[in-house]
């Protein structure tokens, strides 16, 4: 005989399918996250029936979606009471050659009671499989810039020479920029995406952005969408907000702010190995073109290294930044076995003898 869920298994069911249903219609505040926290460690089987529904409801999604079916709904519905009038008592069995059993007529369960038994005995068996927090580790090697689909389907395009860490937790996605340079393509999503890098936390809304660790500064710049930027890993004060079309440049020592205009292409081309630079230091560009060859520039002085220069070459082309750099009437250059070495060029002397 099929009997119905313990009552305490559907009590948890039910918790778990309202608390998932009340983060999908908003993000909770703190006074709720607190309560859904507290009853999410009251018992391991709250954490299990809570993922089952969760990666259920993401997975069940597509099939459904042309149903008239809510499966938060379904979930939280309390069950419907068992049906007995199908149940018929055997005949005890007689010496005699057994009479033979009446037909059990079966009722089809309605569509939804079956939705909603599957969502819960399919989730249970891939609970064991989700683990929360989930932490993750990116790197893009020397030369080799990528591009990385996270668990939300959210985009990292991850330049040469850079490493993300990525956590994903119930109530956040947290990505930290940990050296290089990444953009981030963020799918919209409840839970918040902030990126941390250099002690700043960059909070997205809806948008594409990138985040770059400098030399001496973090750039911040905002293709689609805004962001805000706070200092102290986002306990400090707001920085700068920035909508579509700007950057900013935050100094590490003192979090000083210079905030300008940049186009989204400018922002992205390094996504197709293209580097373009504004008004950028010769040091920075010199740093954009060695993430992606063998063959490295290299500054000799400081003077060389502050020219700031205008520019946009295929990140590849060392040949054509050679030629670049030689028609700078400031700047010369000379070629080594694995390197081109670019230094000031010596000014004439002013001649000052009398008329």
């Amino acid at each position: 005989m099929v009997s119905a869920l313990p009552p305490s298994r559907t009590a948890i069911t039910r918790g778990a399918a309202e608390w998932h249903a009340r983060q999908r219609e908003q993000p909770l505040d703190a006074a709720a996250e607190r309560a859904f926290m507290a009853w999410l460690v009251t018992s391991p089987e709250h954490l299990r029936e809570y993922l089952a529904v969760s990666r259920v409801a993401g997975e069940l999604g597509d099939a459904l979606r042309g149903m008239p079916i809510d499966l938060d709904a379904l979930l939280a519905a309390d069950p419907a009471p068992a049906d007995t009038s199908n149940v018929v008592a055997l005949p005890l069995r007689r010496a005699s050659p057994p009479a033979a059993a009446p037909r059990v007529r079966r009722h089809r369960a309605p569509l939804p009671r079956i939705a909603a038994a599957a969502a819960v005995l399919v989730g249970i068996g891939i609970a064991t499989h989700l683990a929360w927090p989930q932490q993750l580790y990116y790197t893009a090697a020397h030369g080799a810039p990528r591009s990385i689909t996270l668990p939300d389907q959210s985009i990292v395009h991850l330049n040469a020479e850079s490493d993300v860490a990525v956590r994903f937790s119930v109530f956040q996605r947290r990505i930290e920029l940990l050296r290089g340079q990444a953009s981030f393509v963020v799918a919209p999503e409840r839970r918040r995406f902030t990126v941390h890098a250099a002690g700043l936390e960059v909070q997205d809304i809806g948008t594409t952005f990138d985040v770059a660790l400098l030399r001496e500064q973090a750039r911040i710049g905002v293709a689609e969408g805004s962001v805000r930027v706070l200092g102290d890993a986002g306990q400090g004060r707001l920085l700068a907000e920035l909508a579509a079309g700007q950057s900013a440049r935050i100094d590490y020592r003192d979090h000083a702010v210079r905030i300008g205009r940049e186009s989204a292409d400018t922002m992205t081309a390094w996504w197709h190995r293209r580097v373009v630079f504004q008004d950028a230091p010769l040091r920075e560009v010199a740093d954009q073109f060695n993430r992606l060859n063998a063959l490295r520039l290299q500054i000799d002085d400081d003077a060389a290294g502050a020219l700031r220069l205008t520019g946009n070459l295929r990140g590849d082309d060392i040949h054509s930044l050679r030629v670049f750099l030689d028609q700078q009437p400031a700047l010369a250059t000379t070629r080594e076995a694995n390197r081109i070495r670019v230094r000031s060029r010596p000014m004439p002397a002013a001649d000052t003898a009398p008329q």
